[in-house]
C-alpha cells in the first residue's frame, strides 16, 4: 500500500495542510514568475549592456523554481507515520528549513552579482 493512504488526517488538519501549501507553493511560483517578468523587460526593453543582468534574474528565477519543486517535495512527506527507533508509531514532521538555507544563498548570490554588474556598468 502507498504511504499517502496510510495517512489520516482530520478535517481542520487537511485543512491546515492546504492552507500551508496554497502559502508556500503560490509565494514562491509568484517569485520565480516575477523574476522571469523582470530578465524579461530588461532583455526587451534596455541595451545589450544590461543583458547579463536579464540573465541573472532568469537564472535566479529558475533556481527559486527548483527550490519551489523541492518544497513541494518536502512538504509532501511531511505528515507520514513512521516507527520510531523504540518501535513506537509517530508522526513525522520536516520544517523548512533547507528550503530556507538554499533561498537564502541563492538570494545574496542574485543580490551580490547584481552589485557587480551594476557597478561593472559604471566603468
Amino acid at each position: 500500500m502507498h504511504r499517502a493512504r496510510s495517512v489520516v488526517l482530520t478535517n481542520d488538519e487537511l485543512v491546515e495542510v492546504r492552507a500551508a501549501q496554497r502559502t508556500f507553493e503560490g509565494a514562491y511560483m509568484r517569485t520565480a514568475l516575477s523574476q522571469f517578468s523582470f530578465a524579461l523587460v530588461v532583455l526587451k526593453i534596455f541595451t545589450s549592456e544590461f543583458y547579463s543582468i536579464g540573465a541573472l534574474f532568469a537564472i535566479y528565477g529558475a533556481g527559486v523554481l527548483l527550490a519551489s519543486l523541492f518544497r513541494r517535495q518536502q512538504g509532501n512527506k511531511q505528515f507520514f507515520s513512521e516507527i520510531g527507533e523504540n518501535g513506537l508509531n509517530r508522526k513525522r514532521f520536516r520544517t523548512s528549513g533547507n528550503v530556507v538555507v538554499v533561498l537564502t544563498a541563492l538570494s545574496v548570490a542574485a543580490y551580490g552579482g547584481l552589485l557587480g554588474l551594476t557597478l561593472k556598468l559604471g566603468e
